[in-house]
């Protein structure tokens, strides 16, 4: 049934290695499980039901990924795209809208990507990239991963001047991150299959010996769901259509999950062998799938569901069909039951950190991963790969692509760098009088980044 379900032979995997993947794949982001509730009862939702909702429209639109497009891509709530909920929409300090009227905005923009979806732009606008972006955007978010892995160990840590210094590497946490990627690297260059979650488990098993995360007794490795009534359904349209100014958040929303499903759907397609004449064959159903999953989202209570690009850990495992995404969604199943063994590998260390601002003395505190990190490290490395395919003597190709591999992790943000390699491979062919070698979309998708930073978009 799998064989006939999956064509796993025929992608080259087999049974025990997708489960291995969807494992890996569902370790890496377990972490959403913890952030999500956190970050969104800043805004005054019930942290209980915000993680049944992560829990439920994750496993949901990651289950449907399998089935619509056998591709090993897991979804959950975007990270970034939940701050600016928490943080721009819901702060009184900002837009001060409530949490309901938040989601309705989720809600709203989840159906445009849906019908948009349907009529194939999203698709379009993949096909349309150019092969140096497709291979830049791929590079890019393995420097981010690997940039936010090294934050999450403590390896690398906030500075007034510099903006990111070496962090304590002699603090327990930063060691027990170091084991982490020892482990894992001496695994993937012997080819062990399952380094990664290998390494995951070896780090976690360390981490509880030192006691940096604390053991969860038996008796309390199982816990009843909290319930999810208090955000089930209770988006609002109150407020969205009568201020005129909130209307453009809308297509906020719609513009950093489009560009971000597209740039981690590129990625992974590349690091799965999935992409055919560069394209990836099911991309309208992938990023309907995305579409759904963030109506989705919002009717269960969470902000923007997108695709993960800690799936790429998953597929580094060997994940390549719908199998690895169906162990996840079914992980993201039992997390429900589970969350105290979940807290363990998904938890946070504070980590007090000293540092000059303005000239003056600033401690600040920060969360670390130190069993996430490595792992994420370890991927961004494995995604390096594909520079080698980037044309380096053409510099209307070459150019684009550096400013994409370098914007993502410094602006901290998959569109942006998407952005910045629209603008700059749009504007040398137009100089160069090559402007009909790139899809006409990429010169409009220029435009609209550019009209987008001036304020127009």
């Amino acid at each position: 049934m799998l064989e006939k379900l999956f064509r796993l032979k025929e992608n080259g995997t087999s049974v025990r290695r997708e489960i291995v993947a969807g494992f890996t794949t569902f370790t890496t982001l377990s972490y959403i499980i913890f952030v999500q509730p956190t970050l969104l009862s800043i805004a005054g939702m019930d942290s209980g039901a915000v993680m049944v909702a992560t829990c439920l429209s994750s496993a949901g639109a990651t289950i449907l990924m399998a089935f619509m497009t056998n591709y090993p891509v897991a979804l959950a709530p975007g990270m970034g795209i939940n701050a600016y909920f928490v943080f721009s929409v819901c702060n009184p300090a900002a837009l001060g809208l409530a949490w309901q009227d938040a989601l309705g905005i989720v809600f709203i923009s989840g159906m445009l990507f849906t019908i948009l979806s349907f009529v194939g732009l999203r698709e379009a606008v993949m096909n349309a990239l150019p092969s140096a972006l497709h291979n830049a955007i791929a590079v890019g978010i393995g420097l981010f991963i690997a940039f936010i892995g090294l934050q999450m160990s403590g390896i690398i840590t906030i500075h007034g001047t510099t903006y990111v210094s070496l962090g304590n590497i002699h603090s327990t946490p930063v060691l027990v991150s170091i084991f982490g990627i020892l482990v894992i690297l001496t695994l993937l260059v012997l080819r062990v299959r399952g380094a990664i979650l290998m390494g995951i488990l070896a780090t976690t098993a360390l981490a509880l010996v030192v006691g940096t995360v604390d053991f969860v007794p038996v008796n309390k490795w199982v816990s009843a769901p909290p319930s999810i009534e208090p955000t089930l359904f209770k988006f609002s349209f109150k407020e969205i259509f009568s201020k005129i100014e909130l209307i453009p958040i809308i297509f906020v929303f719609f513009s950093v999950d489009m560009f971000d499903s597209i740039g981690t759907l590129t990625a992974t397609g590349h690091e799965a062998d999935l992409l055919e004449d560069g394209k990836l064959s099911k991309a309208r159903q992938a990023l309907l799938t995305d579409a759904i999953g963030s109506v989705g989202g919002a009717c269960l209570g969470t902000s923007t569901v997108t695709c993960y690009i800690e799936s790429a850990s998953g597929i580094a495992e060997g994940g390549r069909t719908g199998l690895t995404s169906v162990v996840v969604g079914i992980l993201m199943l039992l997390a429900l039951f589970f969350s105290p063994l979940i807290e363990i590998v998904g938890g946070d260390v504070p980590s007090m950190t000293t540092t000059a601002i303005n000239g003056n003395p600033t401690t600040i505190t920060t969360l670390l991963h130190p069993i996430i990190g490595p792992a994420l490290i370890a991927v961004g490395c494995l995604m390096l790969k594909d520079l080698i395919n980037i044309n380096w003597d053409d510099f209307t190709e070459s150019i684009p692509a550096a400013l994409t591999v370098f914007m993502m992790p410094l602006s901290f943000s998959i569109t942006e760098g998407i952005a910045f390699g629209f603008i700059s491979i749009s504007f040398l062919k137009l100089v160069t009088r090559r402007h009909k070698e790139v899809n006409p979309l990429v010169h409009y998708f220029a435009i609209f980044f550019i009209a987008r930073y001036i304020g127009f978009a």
